[in-house]
């Protein structure tokens, strides 16, 4: 039998791979993780089963091999992108409520995002060497929904789990009604699956939106050809800023689409056809985040259809807006007449809600960062 690697993502690329992403996809997370706890036992009966687990290369290593959690101090390590350390970042609390005490060893462009998710007791920086902290296990952060067999209520994001700081967003009355949309079209050369032709997105240039690159790294460069402004940030935590002061985030399979969704933003992501076990392999929907919407290639590198279907949600979302502001422009007092003719007629004002989206977007202000600020830090994020 194929051993199975380091954490759950691996799973889907060993034996019973059809079985566990028909699972997974299917939310039917009990049949998972009895795929995980058979693999589990033939690995503890194998050669590998008893050599050392922190050896070789971090992102193939196994690290929790069925230890008991509860009352334990607990090393989470985050071995793989940035991605997953935010996507599965979901599941701490789970982990602390049988845990003694959690301690994340993660990315240190994450630190002040994940010292701030419920559940975490202490972070400490990631780096190549051993971790400088005394624990009673260890365990690789996306093997923690198997460990705590994790149901549908853990994996559905009811609230955002990542948090800004208390010092909060700046602010200033811009005016601007625009729609702002930030855009991601590449993530580097370690997929070329999910990179996207920058000039295709010229196709989201329409009256009503205003577009604004996210993208880090030497693409970045193709904002002006794409018609947006340039909006990279420095690190992470700046570009989370960033993204809460969007409408809207369009972005490929990569960190900023998962840092986004985590936020609570409204993100579309734009999947190529063999997208990651992680997704479904059709449909617009996910339960891992609820203000996500999928758009999936049809043919293998083809992102033109992909690039249809977004425009014109684009246009449908822009539309859908000016008529919400239509309707709190057209919208006066009613007149109630009360019963009996002597009290003063009632005011009914417009619901309170009416026109919130172009007054949430005149509070945004501008998002243009310095080209001096530089990328956010490149990495194999999924």
């Amino acid at each position: 039998m194929q051993r199975i690697a380091g954490s759950i993502t691996d799973v889907a690329a060993a034996v019973d791979a059809s079985a566990w992403v028909r699972a997974m996809r299917a939310g039917d997370f009990a049949a998972a993780w009895a795929i995980g706890d058979k693999n589990l036992a033939e690995l503890a009966g194998s050669a590998d089963g008893h050599r050392d687990k922190h050896a070789g290369p971090r992102h193939l290593q196994r690290i929790w091999r069925g230890e008991e959690l509860r009352d334990r101090r607990v090393l989470v390590r985050c071995y793989h992108g940035l991605g997953d350390t935010i996507q599965f970042a979901r599941f701490i609390p789970g982990l602390r409520r049988i845990a003694r005490e959690v301690i994340v060893w993660c990315q240190a462009d994450l630190l002040p995002l994940v010292e701030r998710v419920d559940g975490v007791d202490r972070v400490i920086p990631l780096h190549e060497g051993t971790p400088d902290v005394a624990f009673d296990v260890d365990i690789e952060i996306m093997e923690i929904p198997h460990a705590i067999r994790a149901q549908r209520t853990q994996f559905e994001m009811r609230a955002p789990y990542l948090r800004l700081g208390s010092h909060g967003l700046p602010r200033s009355g811009g005016g601007d009604a625009a729609l702002s949309v930030g855009l991601v079209w590449d993530v580097g050369d370690w997929d070329e699956r999910r990179r996207v032709p920058a000039l295709l997105l010229r196709r989201f240039c329409m009256d009503g939106v205003k577009l604004y690159a996210l993208q880090a790294g030497p693409a970045r460069e193709a904002a002006t050809e794409i018609g947006a402004i340039d909006a990279g940030a420095p690190d992470i935590e700046t570009l989370a800023r960033r993204l809460a002061r969007l409408d809207l985030v369009i972005s490929v399979d990569t960190m900023v689409a998962h840092l986004s969704a985590a936020l609570g933003r409204e993100t579309w992501i734009m999947l190529h056809s063999q997208c990651d076990w992680r997704w479904p392999a059709s449909g617009s929907r996910t339960y891992w985040y609820p203000s996500a919407r999928l758009f999936h290639q049809r043919r293998a590198g083809e992102w033109s259809d992909v690039i249809t279907d977004v425009r014109s949600a684009l246009e449908a979302r822009v539309q859908a807006d000016r008529s919400k502001v239509g309707a709190h422009h057209d919208a006066s007092p009613q007149v109630i007449a009360t019963p009996g003719g002597d009290n003063p007629p009632s005011r009914v004002s417009p619901p309170p809600d009416a026109g919130r989206a172009n007054a949430d977007r005149a509070d945004r202000g501008s998002l243009a960062g310095s080209r001096q600020d530089g990328p956010v830090p490149a990495s194999r994020e999924s």
